[in-house]
């Protein structure tokens, strides 16, 4: 986990499940175009190193040097305190919806305040699942032609890192509403998540079985919307723990 003297002043350009190197080649030269190094890449289809991905990243061949692999998004995501996710459309999810530009204004102005960005890019062919983008606090809509919605990996880490280096000289520096207070990552915001998952599978309360995904998911989705401090994460697993204490007693 990072300090907050280790905190990067980018955000993690991370690409879930990619399909094909050249993509994963192209979208570090996108990258690096604007200013951004730090790429993680969760599960890539055809394995890692890739060699089609060197081939196409030319000079930027750092990008997928310093690249971070994990096996699935939770990992990926982990030291993060806000996450954004990328899609084509907002899938009916209660988070908040940015543009680019306005997703941009607000990642710079949480990385002036002291949290760790992560932007989360889909697989080519589908882009994220609703599972993906339950772990993100918010999602990136580009308003794009309806009847040809798709945009290629490199162009949407490529319009979103333009957007990224295009705020960088406009957005004045901010005060976090909460001073001092460590917000907290995603990792610990997971590790509360199953907690309560666990207390509510023993209460009973996912049923009947064929619904019990969706409402975990609709949890999650709670969850990446709280602006949780590691303060709060503790008291709320406190909270948990007594409320077995007190049941156990009863």
């Amino acid at each position: 986990m990072n300090t907050p003297a280790e905190i990067p002043a980018i955000p993690a350009v991370i690409l879930v499940r990619p399909q094909m190197g050249e993509n994963i080649g192209a979208a570090a030269r996108a990258m690096l175009n604007f200013g951004l190094d730090h790429m993680r890449i969760v599960a890539p289809r055809d394995g890692w190193p890739n060699p089609a991905a060197v081939a196409m990243a030319s000079g930027a061949g750092r990008v997928l040097d310093g690249a971070q692999v994990t096996a699935d998004v939770a990992q990926a995501v982990g030291d993060c305190t806000f996450v954004y996710a990328t899609t084509a459309r907002p899938r009916d999810m209660t988070k908040p919806v940015f543009t680019p530009e306005a997703a941009m204004a607000d990642a710079h102005a949480r990385i002036k305040a002291g949290q760790r960005v992560g932007i989360l890019f889909g697989p080519e062919r589908a882009g994220l699942e609703n599972d993906d983008i339950a772990q993100a606090n918010a999602i990136i809509s580009v308003p794009v032609n309806p009847d040809f919605a798709s945009l290629n990996l490199a162009q949407c880490v490529l319009l979103v890192g333009y957007e990224f280096m295009r705020q960088r000289a406009t957005v004045a520096p901010v005060q976090d509403g909460l001073a001092g207070t460590d917000w907290a990552q995603h990792a610990e915001i997971e590790h509360l998540a199953k907690h309560f998952e666990e207390r509510m599978d023993v209460a009973g309360f996912f049923f009947p079985d064929h619904k019990a995904q969706s409402m975990k998911t609709n949890l999650r989705n709670m969850w990446s919307r709280l602006p949780l401090t590691r303060a709060d994460v503790q008291m709320l697993h406190g909270t948990l723990r007594q409320m077995v204490r007190w049941k156990e007693r009863g």
